[in-house]
């Protein structure tokens, strides 16, 4: 994976973000947790964890639930070592095969590496068709 490090421009903050949905849309825990420090601290809805091997636990659980992921990422903003996005994406249950389209925000601070040390992730889920579907990469 490519090395950004802060400060970041408007460029580089837009590429970071590129390479984050890229990752994530990889679906491997352990290659998305390189991006994130040792002891990356971690808010994702209600849950409340640190370091990488929780991020690959986590992930893990998340895509064995959550079939046929596909996420988007938008830049939101920046400063010198910070980041906002909002995101979107569409996955499909795996017990009751209802899908889902996850709308949300992302709150990013990376250490002077580049490495993301704090994530801070809100969203909601919205039930849709399967002919509702807008990203549609698999």
């Amino acid at each position: 994976m490519k090395k950004i490090i802060p400060p970041f421009t408007k460029e580089t903050a837009a590429e970071k973000v590129q390479l984050a949905e890229n990752a994530w849309n990889s679906k491997n825990p352990e290659q998305v947790a390189l991006a994130y420090s040792i002891g990356s601290q971690w808010r994702n809805r209600d849950k409340f964890f640190t370091g990488r091997k929780a991020i690959v636990d986590f992930l893990s659980n998340k895509w064995n639930k959550e079939l046929h992921y596909e996420l988007r990422k938008h830049l939101w903003s920046f400063t010198d070592n910070r980041i906002s996005v909002r995101f979107e994406y569409e996955w499909q249950h795996a017990e009751t095969g209802q899908w889902y389209r996850t709308h949300g925000n992302e709150h990013w601070e990376f250490d002077s590496e580049g490495l993301m040390k704090v994530r801070d992730m809100s969203a909601n889920d919205i039930k849709i068709k399967e002919s509702e579907r807008k990203f549609i990469n698999q």
